[in-house]
């Protein structure tokens, strides 16, 4: 069961318990891990044997959210479980879909690997920026203001 949090609680985050002391939102440099993955099939079809880089990465994103990151584990948790999380990932996908249709009506194909390259990266950028964006809106949802710079 999910609580909905209408107004900020006197420094609580659930209304069950005060918020951590200096909880600091997530850093831009973490959610490119997820760019990448957002332009993995991009990233395939230029190269064949990126999923070796892929897997490398995914698991450093794994190492990574588990020892630099482990103080931080409630937030990653709450962003993963979010529906305005999950509303950015089907928005992406929807994208994805959109902008295919659309370059097909037009009668335009990606299949260059240039092409695929700028859409990648296109991809990446939307994921990296709907995704920081999302973090920034429940921090002034939840009434906390974001200590550090990664805000």
């Amino acid at each position: 069961m999910s609580d909905t949090i209408t107004e900020p609680q006197n420094g609580t985050v659930d209304g069950r318990g005060a918020a951590p002391a200096g909880i600091k939102p997530l850093p831009v440099w973490f959610f490119t891990f997820e760019g990448v993955m957002g332009a993995a099939f991009d990233f395939l079809k230029v190269w064949d044997r990126a999923w070796m880089v892929l897997l490398a990465l995914g698991l450093l994103n794994f190492a990574v959210g588990l020892t630099v990151m482990g103080r931080r584990k409630k937030l990653m948790k709450a962003m993963l479980k979010d529906r305005r999380a999950r509303k950015v990932l089907f928005a992406l996908i929807g994208a994805r879909i959109a902008l295919h249709l659309v370059l097909g009506a037009a009668g335009v194909v990606v299949e260059s690997a240039a092409a695929h390259l700028v859409l990648g990266l296109v991809m990446s950028a939307a994921t990296v920026t709907l995704i920081w964006f999302d973090q920034r809106i429940a921090f002034r949802t939840l009434g906390l203001t974001p200590s550090g710079t990664a805000a």
